[in-house]
């Protein structure tokens, strides 16, 4: 009677059969494992069945209990410790769709079993189950918030990086939180391309400093960042070309952004701002200006650095009246920093010893205080600061109120004096050209 039910039942698939007292207990027992497979599947059979192939030795058996929709919640449970990853896999998959509106406190038995079921997949060793259930809970917008919490904070990004890129649940201060606490860059580029960043949380992006997650915030159409964060983006863009495109391609420029940008891009970016939409009069004359000057003057080829000094050079643009800000920052965005120390050098009318105490001494002080004499703007200065001295980005002085030094006169005053100090006695201003040497 035995074979022949089980014969019945293999050329069915165990569809159509409705089983009598007893039947399923000798299928429970059966020696073919693809007979237990598909009676695991079935919808239609006991409970106490379903329990009783949750602990079948085959795992192709459990996996079937672990996906049935009608396994006892208690019985998930079983197996949610089970051994075989792949059964912790399919139940991962199972429970993550039941998760909607649960919640830590649950009172009903089958909710709470349902809810511990995904707390020990939540912290299951294997990252695959983990991920799993980070990928049906995404976008889920009444998940367990402390699953979600959890699962954001995973140590593996390929967890944790959809619920940071997609959750609703998540919030800006669990953001933050993220942020504050993240060693590692995944979380941040996840973060970064959520739809409608909000400006506190690109302030965090930003100020973690980590350049491929700026790329990604800049390249977010919907992520709002404040006029002052762009602006710091912008001061320390030109040494960070992956931020150049991205930086040209958002959506809402200000005139001083666009001013800031024009220093540095290249000529092809140049005159993809010139064909944006929206740009005032003033802006806009000011881009065409930057590429008729570029024409005219062509880039600084690293031949000219060669065959001519940069303190002479500086000295020659001095006389034309056109050493200051502009060629300062052709010079930086070629590379050309000899140039930049002796134009410093020139400015202030300060031993190019100093210049270069100043700059070896990474000091952000020392150098607003060189480029107040100089006088060239704050946010220049912060770009000096960055690429010409390497000043840690944290360590930065930044504009006050726009452009406004930060440091009073009299405070930039000790500065320099305070470096004329280091430098030897009988040190004098820059070269005359004449006698320049090579700087670089």
């Amino acid at each position: 009677m035995g074979g022949l039910l089980a014969r019945l039942l293999r050329a069915l698939g165990l569809r159509g059969w409705r089983f009598g007292l007893g039947d399923e207990r000798v299928l429970v027992r059966h020696k073919d494992v693809k007979v237990r497979a598909r009676l695991a599947a079935r919808t239609d059979v006991p409970p106490h069945t379903l329990e009783s192939l949750a602990r079948d030795p085959e795992p192709e058996v459990r996996r079937k209990i672990a996906a049935n929709s009608n396994t006892p919640r208690h019985t998930d449970f079983l197996l949610a410790h089970d051994e075989d990853t792949r059964v912790r896999f399919d139940l991962a998959q199972k429970i993550g769709q039941l998760a909607p509106g649960l919640t830590a406190g649950e009172q009903d038995e089958v909710r709470r079993l349902t809810y511990r079921v995904l707390e020990i997949l939540a912290r299951d060793q294997i990252t695959k189950v983990r991920k799993v259930l980070a990928e049906t809970l995404k976008d889920v917008a009444d998940a367990p918030p402390e699953i979600v919490k959890e699962l954001a904070r995973d140590v593996e990004i390929a967890v944790a990086g959809p619920l940071l890129r997609y959750s609703p649940v998540l919030t800006d201060e669990d953001l933050l939180e993220i942020i504050k606490s993240c060693t590692v860059r995944g979380p941040l580029i996840a973060i970064s391309g959520r739809a409608g960043v909000a400006a506190r949380v690109s302030d965090a992006i930003v100020a973690a400093d980590d350049i491929e997650a700026v790329t990604s915030l800049l390249a977010n159409p919907s992520a709002q960042i404040r006029e002052e964060t762009l602006d710091r983006i912008i001061d320390r863009a030109p040494d960070v070309e992956a931020w150049h495109e991205p930086l040209v391609g958002r959506p809402q420029l200000s005139g001083r952004a666009v001013a800031g940008i024009t220093r540095f891009v290249a000529d092809s970016l140049l005159e993809a701002l010139e064909k944006r939409r929206g740009l005032d009069a003033e802006t806009l004359q000011s881009v065409k200006t930057e590429m008729r000057r570029r024409l005219r003057e062509g880039p600084v080829t690293s031949a000219q650095q060669k065959e001519e000094p940069a303190m002479v050079r500086a000295h020659r643009l001095k006389t034309q009246g056109r050493l200051g800000e502009k060629a300062m920052a052709r010079a930086l965005a070629a590379g050309d920093r000899a140039f930049v120390r002796a134009a410093l050098a020139i400015l202030t009318n300060e031993p190019l010893a100093l210049v270069n105490k100043v700059l070896e001494s990474k000091s952000a002080k020392g150098v607003t205080a060189l480029c107040w004499k100089a006088e060239v703007g704050m946010r220049f200065a912060v770009q000096l600061q960055l690429r010409l001295a390497r000043v840690a980005p944290s360590a930065v002085l930044n504009p006050r109120d726009g452009d406004q030094y930060p440091l009073t006169p009299e405070e930039m005053d000790w500065q320099i004096e305070f470096f004329r100090s280091m430098v030897p006695a009988g040190t004098s201003g820059p070269a005359d050209p004449a006698k320049a040497r090579n700087t670089g």
